[in-house]
């Protein structure tokens, strides 16, 4: 998303002077800002920022369609590798089947909620093997924004199932998951993985996460058996 955006950026006449470093900066900041919300809240901003840079904006829907014609562009080799028998194991955070296990061991009925389109999380949850463990349904976005967030599908939870905000639990890498259990009084755990080398924390994340008000910071799933005590410590698992 950030060299496009960025491409997208120069190509205007306020662009065109920016030091190119500083440009990916502003961009990656406000990218990085908007992480976890739906990604057509990128691209409402790019459209901004091109017209404060003295250029002509395409709606947001078409920077958003161009964006997924690129990814898709990206990650062939992993979907072909997945269709082709490959261990999802290797493109998941580290532990997240386990985490899954765990959870369902307790009886939590589990959502998954993300900020990309709804039939990509869908294809790739598939893909990933992990569709099952999802009793309580995958959301996504869809073209009409307004129609879904991840403060919507957390309403849903808590309406659907009589919940007060202290019985809900989520895990995210956004500050806006993050945010939105924070503001129903759930436990919001930060994963703050670094996703290059798939292991240690990444300190930006960490950070970022914190002031979004997590309780809890995590640099992956690895360590099960502390996440499972620190969430339900002594209480017995249900037979």
């Amino acid at each position: 998303m950030i060299p496009y955006f960025v491409g997208v950026l120069r190509a205007t006449p306020l662009g065109k002077e920016t030091d190119p470093g500083e440009l990916e900066k502003e961009t990656r900041d406000f990218v990085d800002f908007l992480t976890g919300k739906q990604t057509i809240y990128q691209c409402l901003q790019l459209a901004e920022e091109v017209q404060k840079g003295g250029g002509v904006a395409e709606e947001p829907i078409e920077y958003k369609h161009e964006y997924h014609r690129r990814l898709e562009q990206r990650i062939v080799g992993r979907i072909a590798d997945l269709k082709n028998g490959a261990d999802p194991k290797e493109h998941l955070v580290p532990g997240s089947c386990e985490l899954l296990e765990m959870l369902r061991r307790w009886g939590v009925t589990i959502y998954l909620a993300s900020g990309t389109d709804e039939k990509y999380v869908k294809e790739e949850a598939a893909l990933l093997q992990l569709t099952d463990y999802f009793d309580g349904g995958i959301y996504g976005a869809q073209d009409d924004y307004k129609k879904f967030s991840k403060a919507m599908v957390i309403q849903k939870i808590i309406t659907d199932n009589n919940l007060v905000g202290a019985e809900l639990v989520g895990f995210g890498d956004g500050y806006v998951e993050i945010e939105n259990v924070k503001s129903v009084g759930g436990f919001a755990v930060g994963v703050a993985s670094d996703e290059t080398n798939r292991a240690g924390v990444d300190t930006w994340k960490r950070d970022r996460l914190i002031k979004a008000g997590a309780d809890l910071i995590i640099p992956d799933y690895r360590e099960i058996a502390e996440i499972e005590n620190f969430l339900f410590g002594s209480i017995p698992v249900p037979g």
